[in-house]
């Protein structure tokens, strides 16, 4: 079942020009979108089903700097306080809180990679406090154990992933811009090899200028332009409980469970790096890219079945821009959850915090979390498509480091100064040998 989400309406008509069009109406489309129309960029941003209704509605909404890989660190920091500017800027609350975010463990191993990772931190200017047992049980005090040790991030925090990405897509209409939901973009015009238009179910919009945010879907529209992007998904299942929890923190990742306290009240649970991977016909072409991953990850991904294949978002077939494409077939992506997974999350949660036992469980969900090889997004210009800027492969990251993602694409469409280097996100990289090393702090 879809997860919760705030509704917004529509911008009434699709224009027939812009500066600048951004198709996928997620995290990180919506806020390439609304940082252009801040800037007083002409922008329209395409959405094929409901804003935000597929992987940036159905995720924990932690919004973190705590363990993040040294390229993406320097993003994490800069969403951060852009996230704490939106409700300032739109007026409206996104749920977002510097709550900090705990990590509990008993594990010895665990505890000093943190604190590698702690001395790593100090040199980007990031604090974060490793704990002692006496502090960790005290701060884990619901569970009723008592822990070896574990991490505290006070400047970390939350979004609601409700509602987040729908107030910063009215934003975008209020700064000048337009949304244009249930509008499916069905290909790229090209004149002397470089962006002219695109083509949508509703009309096309003449632009020099495309950013392909589309998640799970952007492999396969790169591939009807004859670019080869290396991107694979995986079929995550959470669920969410009532209010009724007391002295909990607001974020709290166990070893086996994680649990997130939502803006009303309830929390979600979930298992980290718990996933199926449903074979398609994109996954078998990448396959080798994506061997070293998954080989890392073998203890957190199973088996699935034909789900994904059924979806229809990682298919290689051709389509026509004068017929119905996949995207109009699949408005979104609302994939069945694992109920094993399910049960399984449930049970962990109980033995961890028993008073889980006495709430109602209100909704689960699926969302396909699509990924890169080396894990880390794609963000810049194709080389060989001038105009067409992919931004997609944020490989279970993109809630978090959405806003910083948004502005440095605005940047660099609008030739300001670069929030962020951009150099680890280049699509070229994945052209290299490079791809399956994964960077140490």
């Amino acid at each position: 079942m879809p997860a919760p989400l705030l509704h917004i309406e529509s911008s009434a008509d699709l224009p027939k020009e812009a500066d600048a069009v951004v198709i996928g109406g997620g995290v990180v489309g919506v806020f390439t979108a609304y940082y252009l129309a801040r800037r007083g960029v002409r922008v329209a941003l395409l959405e094929k089903g409901r804003v935000a209704a597929e992987q940036s509605s159905r995720n924990w909404g932690w919004c973190r700097q705590q363990n993040r890989d040294a390229r993406e660190l320097p993003m994490a920091t800069k969403s951060l306080q852009l996230w704490e500017n939106v409700a300032t800027e739109t007026g409206e609350d996104t749920g977002f809180r510097r709550c900090g975010l705990l990590y509990l463990s008993q594990d010895e191993s665990q505890l000093a990679g943190w604190a590698k990772w702690r001395d790593f931190a100090r040199t980007a200017g990031v604090t974060t406090h490793m704990l002692s047992s006496q502090e960790a049980s005290e701060r884990g005090k619901a569970t009723g154990r008592r822990w070896k040790g574990g991490v505290f991030s006070p400047t970390d925090g939350t979004a609601d992933p409700s509602r987040a990405v729908p107030v910063a897509a009215r934003g975008i209409m209020a700064a000048g811009g337009t949304v244009h939901q249930f509008c499916a973009a069905r290909g790229i015009e090209l004149s002397a090899g470089r962006v002219s238009g695109v083509v949508t179910e509703k009309g096309t919009i003449a632009t020099r200028t495309v950013v392909m945010a589309g998640g799970a879907w952007a492999s396969s529209f790169c591939h009807q332009l004859g670019i080869r992007f290396p991107q694979a998904s995986v079929r995550s299942s959470i669920l969410a409980v009532a209010p009724g929890m007391s002295e909990l923190p607001a974020a709290l990742a166990a070893p086996d469970v994680a649990i997130t306290r939502r803006s009303n009240g309830g929390y979600t649970l979930a298992i980290s790096g718990r996933a199926r991977v449903d074979p398609t016909p994109q996954q078998f072409r990448f396959g080798r890219e994506f061997l070293p991953m998954f080989a890392r990850r073998w203890r957190s991904l199973s088996p699935g079945g034909l789900e994904a294949w059924q979806q229809g978002h990682e298919t290689l077939a051709k389509w026509a821009l004068n017929d119905i494409t996949p995207m109009e077939r699949n408005r979104n992506l609302d994939p069945r959850p694992d109920m094993a997974q399910i049960r399984l999350t449930y049970e962990r949660a109980c033995e961890l915090i028993p008073e889980v036992r006495n709430l109602q469980i209100t909704d689960s969900w699926a969302g396909y979390i699509d990924s890169t090889p080396d894990g880390i997004p794609v963000i810049g210009e194709v080389e060989g498509v001038p105009g067409f800027i992919l931004a997609a492969g944020f490989s279970g990251h993109g809630f978090a480091i959405g806003p910083g993602a948004g502005h440095l694409i605005a940047d660099i469409i609008t030739g300001k100064p670069l929030i962020v280097d951009p150099t680890y996100f280049r699509p070229e990289r994945l052209k290299s040998a490079a791809w399956g090393k994964v960077a140490e702090f």
